[in-house]
């Protein structure tokens, strides 16, 4: 029997009002005409657990919320795809974090965000019974969870692994601010980190994937990926060296891709794929998120993804 728990997927919920793309931007005073603008779910956290369960993963999810119609739309928009959302804490005096998505055809998107009651998450508000029971510890958004930041937090990332939970960290950056004593001390303690170049440019001051890889190594994280949107991926730790490429797919928007990749990849750890395995699970899902305006509305289900992936390479290259 399956747990119901494998995976913990704790952080950053939002909700999101995107457009389908436009032609541009508007400028001051001008009105910009698109197909469709809708509600959906965003934040790292909720996109991995909604993105897990599509592939038939028990999950649950971990943050804070406000006490209000975005709230309740994110906590019954999970529980209605079967995510246990009993580790949602609505906290009635914060609003619920959201993101104004605008997407320009041919561009990468653009955020407008308030962060909410995630700024209020902390080591506490993870039920401990599920953390016993997972094969999987992920942190969506951190660095934008300041009451994450604490002792508290570091020795659960510590009994965790100490128990064999495979801890997998990724990042979101709000402000200017200095990330990297922050994220350098709770390096020692994660299995999988997983930030995109420009996060990591940010953080360390360098732009090339391979030194920035090399660096977070030498922080201490086991092992390293670094996303890099239509230019793939690259893998540094204990399974190797590798750069990996994209698959072909029609983009509409990239929002929530990063979240569809780090949610294949866990899937990869959970099925006992090697690292070349999770970055071709991680790579396949994201592809398929891209093709729809929502952050999880187009990702595959296993089945999809396995078919996907029989009818298409990806290519992978070793790096010496």
């Amino acid at each position: 029997m399956a747990r119901k728990h494998e995976v913990v997927s704790a952080g950053i919920l939002f909700a999101d009002v995107a457009c389908e793309p436009v032609d541009h931007l508007p400028r001051a005073g001008e009105l910009v005409p698109t197909p469709r603008i809708q509600l959906g779910l965003g934040g790292c956290a909720a996109n991995v657990a909604m993105d897990l369960a599509r592939l038939g993963i028990g999950v649950g999810v971990a943050g804070c919320v406000g006490d209000d119609p975005f709230g309740r739309f994110i906590a019954e928009t999970l529980a209605d795809a079967g995510i246990d959302t009993q580790g949602v804490r609505f906290v009635p005096d914060r609003g619920t974090a959201a993101t104004m998505i605008v997407n320009v055809k041919n561009e990468d998107r653009r955020f407008i965000s308030t962060p909410g009651a995630n700024h209020v998450f902390c080591d506490e508000d993870i039920p401990r019974a599920w953390l016993d029971e997972a094969r999987v510890f992920y942190v969506g958004g951190y660095l934008m969870l300041p009451a994450l930041e604490t002792d508290a937090f570091l020795a659960t990332l510590r009994r965790l692994r100490s128990q064999g939970v495979k801890t997998v960290l990724d990042v979101v950056l709000m402000g200017k601010r200095d990330y990297w004593p922050i994220i350098r001390r709770f390096l020692p303690q994660v299995d999988y980190f997983l930030p995109n170049a420009d996060e990591a440019e940010i953080i360390l001051g360098v732009s090339d994937p391979e030194e920035q890889a090399k660096r977070f190594r030498d922080a201490g994280a086991a092992n390293v990926v670094i996303t890099s949107g239509s230019h793939g991926s690259l893998f540094w730790g204990e399974g190797g060296r590798f750069r990996a490429g994209v698959y072909p797919v029609e983009f509409v928007s990239g929002a929530g891709a990063g979240d569809a990749f780090d949610a294949g990849f866990i899937a990869g750890l959970l099925w006992g794929e090697d690292a070349i395995g999770c970055i071709r699970w991680g790579s396949a899902l994201g592809a398929s998120c891209v093709r729809a305006i929502g952050t999880t509305d187009s990702v595959f289900t296993k089945e999809e993804a396995v078919a996907f992936m029989a009818r298409h390479s990806l290519a992978i290259e070793e790096i010496p």
